[in-house]
C-alpha cells in the first residue's frame, strides 16, 4: 500500500467530521447538489458504502452473497434509510464504520484482490476510492453550507485515481478507450507540480490539481474549471472523466 494512504484516508474523514460537528441539527436537512439528497443523505451514503467495503475486505464470500442480492436501488435506499437517524447517531455510525474499514484494509495481505461492484481491486485501490468518495461527498456538503472546497495534499490520491480510471471512464460511457498516452501536469495549491504520463506524449491535460479532482468526481462542469486539454483524446477524456464506479453519471455541478 502506498505510504501514508490509510493515514490520509483517516484525515479526510476527520476533516469532514470536523465540518459536520459545527452543524446544528437543522443543518443536516439542508439540500445538497445531489438531487433529493440532504447533508444527512450524504453522510448516510458514506456510512453505508464504508460498511459494504468493510464486508468486502473482511469477508469476501459474504460480500458476494450480499452483492448478488442487492436491489438496483440499494445505494439510494441505503442513503434514505440512514438519513432518518438523528445526526449524532448517524455521525457515530459513520465514524465507527470507517475506523473498522481502515483496520480491515491494513490487514489485507499484499496481492489480494477485493471484490466490489466493479472490477476487483487491491486494498490500496479500495482505500484510495474511499478517500476519493469521502472528499467528493464532502464537496457536496460544503456546497450546501456555502463553503468552497479547499485543496490539501490528500488530493494527490484523487488525482492518481482520476488518471488510473481513464479507460474505465470511456467504457462506462460505451466508448472505446483511446490508447494514445496523455501527459497530465497539475499544479498544487503551493505551486508544486503533480505529473503522470510520459513527458513526450503528444496529448496533455494541464491546470490546477484541485480543478482536475473536481472534474474527475464530476462536482463541477468543465466550463467552470481552468483545465486545458491538448489533443482529441485528452479533450474527450475531460468530457467523460469519472473516478467512481457504477454507470455513467453526470455527477453534480454544485449548487446554483
Amino acid at each position: 500500500m502506498r505510504p501514508g494512504l490509510l493515514a490520509d484516508l483517516a484525515a479526510e474523514g476527520a476533516a469532514l467530521e470536523e465540518l459536520l460537528g459545527t452543524l446544528e441539527p437543522a443543518d443536516w436537512a439542508r439540500p445538497t447538489p445531489a438531487a433529493g439528497w440532504t447533508v444527512a443523505h450524504q453522510v448516510a451514503h458514506l456510512a453505508w458504502t464504508d460498511e459494504v467495503a468493510l464486508l468486502a475486505a473482511a469477508d469476501p464470500a459474504a460480500f458476494a452473497v450480499r452483492a448478488a442480492g442487492e436491489p438496483a436501488d440499494a445505494v439510494v435506499r441505503g442513503a434514505e434509510e440512514g438519513a432518518v437517524d438523528p445526526p449524532a447517531v448517524l455521525l457515530a455510525r459513520w465514524r465507527t464504520g470507517r475506523g473498522a474499514l481502515a483496520e480491515a484494509l491494513a490487514a489485507v495481505p499484499d496481492g489480494t484482490r477485493l471484490p466490489w461492484f466493479g472490477p476487483p481491486m487491491s486494498a490500496a485501490s479500495m482505500a484510495t476510492a474511499r478517500l476519493m468518495e469521502t472528499w467528493a461527498h464532502g464537496v457536496d456538503v460544503g456546497d450546501a453550507l456555502g463553503r468552497p472546497p479547499r485543496p490539501s495534499a490528500r488530493l494527490d490520491h484523487v488525482a492518481h485515481l482520476g488518471v488510473r480510471t481513464r479507460a474505465f471512464s470511456f467504457a462506462a460511457h460505451g466508448r472505446p478507450a483511446p490508447t494514445a498516452p496523455i501527459r497530465v501536469e497539475l499544479t498544487r495549491a503551493d505551486g508544486s507540480r503533480w505529473t503522470e504520463g510520459p513527458p513526450d506524449a503528444g496529448q496533455s491535460v494541464t491546470g490546477p490539481l484541485l480543478d482536475f479532482c473536481l472534474r474527475v468526481v464530476q462536482r463541477r462542469p468543465r466550463a467552470a474549471l481552468s483545465l486545458v486539454a491538448v489533443g482529441p483524446d485528452a479533450d474527450a477524456w475531460l468530457d467523460v472523466a469519472q473516478a467512481f464506479a457504477g454507470p455513467p453519471g453526470r455527477g453534480s455541478d454544485g449548487l446554483p
